[in-house]
């Protein structure tokens, strides 16, 4: 097994529970962990024997786009994304973090946590 972090993804959008909030958007972060096997890529050298990183940028940037009330909506989407379109990703975690966030006081940035697993498949 091996790791696969695409950090500090930076993306402009509008969630939140507040009308003002989908209507202004926020500044969002979004960190992504993927586990997968990479020992046939490291023998190959081949893209297609490895999970893209490319790939898994557009899906956050993607699924950032799609507005919702809750970070947890937006994380579940992303995680159920990279799971149906790349069978080499056995477990990945997200973080998604609103910087600013509207909640009365100092608040540097609100972050959310999400982890699953492949499914076993028959």
């Amino acid at each position: 097994m091996g790791v696969i972090k695409v950090e500090n993804i930076r993306v402009f959008a509008y969630h939140g529970c507040l009308k003002e909030e989908t209507k202004i958007g926020s500044d969002y972060r979004v960190d992504l962990q993927v586990e997968a096997n990479l020992q046939t890529s490291a023998k190959t050298d081949q893209l297609k024997d490895t999970v893209d990183y490319v790939f898994l940028n557009k899906v956050i940037k993607e699924e950032m786009q799609i507005s919702s009330h809750l970070l947890e909506t937006v994380a579940r989407r992303i995680l159920d994304r990279v799971f149906q379109k790349d069978t080499l990703v056995k477990k990945a975690t997200v973080w998604v973090s609103k910087l600013n966030p509207p909640i009365g006081g100092d608040v540097e940035k609100v972050t959310i946590k999400m982890t699953d697993k492949r499914k076993n498949e028959f």
